[in-house]
């Protein structure tokens, strides 16, 4: 990385960064609390977690602008072998996800984001607006009426206070005046102090306290693999959202390095696994951060918010960041995939739509998106296999048929292959064209194998015409049908 691109992702807008990471320091309070609560640890737990990642991913990542932190997605799973083993297990399992991370961004595992659809993106995007709307319900229900003012508001101030100036990101005033009038009025709101006590020390280096032998590798290995999966996926995910919105682009590998050096040196600091967080990316970039200024002030002001603020931002009505999110919510969801639902192509629909439904169903980002891109490469294979047609031609004297094969020939067109032939047609010899074909896998080459043998069992001559360079490379590799003894094995079949 030259000295001018340095420069530009930390000090191209030093303004809107310094700004924003402050707007994301604040929201990321509460949220730190509520993850480690969730986890089971105390909220310093979550709290430290959120400050480490921030700063290390800030410099090590690939994504300049990109907030990460202690997450739920994380958090969830880590909520088993924190009640069966403890603390001490959980930052062990954090160091070992995040070398696992490391190893899969040096693996290039992050090219992997090229087979993510448009639409489980876009199924993505909505189903984590709605689980971020769903977060807070909570913080709706059995409140003072004065909470839903507040919130109401908040959400006027978020986006009126844009058409007077931009100099200052919005969510910043909405939580000032909130918290303003919320004490110059005495109201009983419940603030960000309700949810855990605020650390007043520094993190401190440590190592995890558990015995270095296999029996610990055997309890935490699935608990840091899965982190570091479902870490991975939500970052790459992520950070393809925030390429959208910047029109910039990003290293995916180099993300999967930073996220894992970020886990590990945070297991060693106290903190849990975390990993990029889209609505606190999008609140970073909807207030004007743009570069890792922003990402790596989020994590100071963070820690400093705590250390030193604590009292005030202790006072800081849940009315306020819940209308933050709210904003966060509303903007991120995809609403003109709803209004295209009817133009777009029916598969390309049922994919967003299954995504959306089973992360909102299972509360797992992970598990929505593989259920995305497995229906879409289920959806493409038919599509692609529906491209293949086979035709033939009798020659002249009625002793040789030439069959032309086009399109793809793998596992979803095979028996569409197999059975275009007419093997009970009396011939001298069979000529199988497939010039205009592309053989591709084992069903592929076994389909062209069975249709040649049955041709020569019927005591026709067989001779196979136009293979390309990749289609000969895998018949020669695999095929059987000029191996001795070949009849007899479809014989036996």
């Amino acid at each position: 990385m030259n000295l001018e691109t340095l420069r530009r992702e930390w000090f191209g807008n030093v303004r809107g960064d310094l700004l924003s990471g402050l707007v994301v320091a604040l929201a990321l309070i509460p949220e730190a609390i509520a993850f480690s609560i969730i986890a089971g640890v105390d909220p310093k737990i979550g709290l430290y977690a959120s400050f480490s990642i921030a700063v290390l991913i800030a410099f090590v990542g690939g994504r300049p602008g990109m907030i990460s932190a202690a997450t739920a997605a994380t958090a969830v799973l880590m909520v088993t072998l924190v009640r069966d083993h403890g603390l001490q297990y959980l930052l062990a399992a954090t160091v070992l996800a995040g070398l696992l991370q490391i190893g899969a961004g040096l693996s290039k595992l992050g090219n992997a984001m090229q087979f993510v659809s448009r639409s489980v993106m876009t199924g993505f995007v909505n189903a984590l607006a709605i689980l971020i709307f769903m977060a807070q319900v909570p913080e709706l229900i059995g409140v003072p009426a004065m909470t839903y003012v507040m919130v109401a508001l908040g959400l006027a101030i978020i986006y009126l206070f844009p058409r007077l100036t931009t100099a200052v990101p919005s969510p910043l005033i909405a939580i000032l005046v909130v918290t303003a009038i919320s004490l110059a009025f005495g109201m009983d709101l419940r603030v960000v102090g309700d949810m855990g006590e605020l650390p007043s020390e520094l993190p401190v280096f440590l190592l995890p306290d558990v015995p270095l032998n296999l029996e610990t590798l055997v309890i935490i290995l699935p608990y840091s693999a899965g982190v570091a999966a479902v870490g991975l996926l939500e970052s790459l995910m992520t950070a393809q959202i925030v390429d959208d919105l910047t029109d910039t682009g990003s290293d995916k590998n180099r993300e999967c390095v930073g996220q894992g050096i970020a886990n590990t040196v945070t297991g060693f600091f106290g903190g849990m696994a975390g990993c990029a967080m889209i609505g606190q990316s999008m609140i970073n970039v909807k207030s004007g951060g743009r570069g890792r200024l922003s990402t790596f002030c989020a994590g100071i002001f963070l820690l400093f918010l705590i250390l030193v603020l604590g009292d005030f931002v202790a006072i800081i009505p849940m009315a306020a960041l819940v209308a933050v999110m709210i904003m966060v919510s509303i903007g991120t969801f995809s609403w003109s995939s709803i209004v295209n639902l009817r133009s777009n192509p029916r598969r390309s629909s049922v994919v967003m739509l299954a995504t959306v439904v089973t992360v909102v169903w299972t509360h797992n980002l992970a598990i929505g998106v593989i259920i995305g891109v497995m229906l879409s490469g289920v959806f493409f294979a038919w599509k692609v296999a529906q491209i293949f047609r086979v035709t033939s031609t009798l020659s002249e004297d009625g002793l040789t048929r030439t069959y032309r094969v086009e399109g793809q020939v793998f596992f979803a067109s095979s028996e569409r292959f197999a059975s275009a032939f007419d093997f009970k047609e009396s011939l001298e010899k069979v000529v199988i064209d497939v010039g205009a074909a592309h053989i591709w896998d084992l069903s592929g080459v076994a389909a062209l194998d069975r249709a040649v043998l049955k041709f020569r069992r019927e005591g026709a001559e067989v001779e196979l015409r136009g293979l390309n360079e990749a289609s000969a490379t895998i018949v020669d590799r695999l095929a059987v049908h000029d191996k001795p003894g070949a009849l007899d094995q479809l014989s036996a079949h």
